[in-house]
């Protein structure tokens, strides 16, 4: 990937000092730690909007079934559970 884009940021002249001794102890261009910050924050951005959609989606298919009367209700839910949870401690 080229690497032709100039980025230029403002901030505290101690976290700068304390952030280029931190890459130079770690043997590593600041420029190059900058840019793994960068992809790893686009990507939980990413990852972030996808769980959200897909939740979304979740809630919306839970919400039509219920309008629909296919789903169960929280109390259904709890007292089946709840069943097969005794049935479990019954074996042991």
């Amino acid at each position: 990937m080229s690497k032709e884009a100039v980025f230029t940021m403002k901030l505290e002249p101690e976290l700068r000092a304390e952030f280029m001794a931190e890459a130079q102890a770690a043997h590593r261009p600041a420029s190059q730690i900058l840019r793994e910050l960068m992809r790893e924050f686009v990507q939980r951005q990413k990852d972030s909007r996808e769980y959200e959609a897909f939740l979304s989606r979740k809630v919306d298919a839970a919400r039509t079934s219920m309008r629909a009367g296919v789903g169960h209700s929280n109390d259904e839910v709890e007292a089946t559970f709840a069943a097969r949870r005794a049935a479990v401690v019954n074996r042991e």
